[in-house]
């Protein structure tokens, strides 16, 4: 299929909407596979229903991104993501396993692209107790606070701020260190 732009691609889903799926499926199928399949990595066929979900929410919205001139990548992107982690959300639920346990996997220790997600690695990994297991919760794991707070016997204040005063003190500290470099 030729190249097609975003307002005619939301055109031809609300006008044919199998073919319009088709072809949005053509042009942005695999983006949102790769979104999707990142934080589904361990559920394929979630993965795939997750996929399909956001097409559907691309037809149904159509009419209402058309008119707004907004980038329909951007709001493919970010549906992705956002019904990725719901689901994702979901099944870990089903799944509660221990911190240890969850991460065992070599997802969080693996080597990072940049120096840059390194360094915050090597910082989060530096975190005294409890912070650092706040902070992996919440930020690698995507608990809410009052998850974490309840699994550590902590008032769900403390746990932000603990979580505010520790990305403050991350900040610092990586702006430190890039400087040094």
């Amino acid at each position: 299929m030729q190249s097609i732009t975003d307002q005619e691609l939301l055109a031809l889903l609300a006008r044919d909407p199998q073919e319009g799926i088709a072809a949005l499926l053509d042009t942005y199928g695999s983006l949102i596979r790769t979104l999707v399949g990142r934080v589904l990595r361990d559920a394929p066929q979630d993965a795939e229903e997750v996929t399909a979900d956001v097409l559907v929410a691309a037809w149904r919205h159509a009419p209402e991104l058309t008119g707004q001139g907004r980038s329909l990548k951007a709001w493919l992107c970010v549906t992705a993501r956002n019904m990725a982690i719901n689901r994702w959300r979901v099944l870990r639920r089903k799944d509660d396993l221990p911190l240890d346990e969850t991460l065992a996997g070599d997802w969080l220790m693996a080597p990072r692209k940049t120096d840059a997600e390194e360094l915050v690695q090597a910082l989060v990994e530096a975190l005294p107790e409890p912070d650092r297991t706040i902070f992996l919760r919440r930020y690698y794991l995507l608990e809410p606070s009052k998850e974490i707070a309840a699994r550590l016997n902590m008032q769900e204040r403390a746990v932000n701020t603990r979580l505010s005063r520790g990305r403050a003190r991350l900040r610092q500290q990586f702006l430190d260190a890039r400087k040094e470099e």
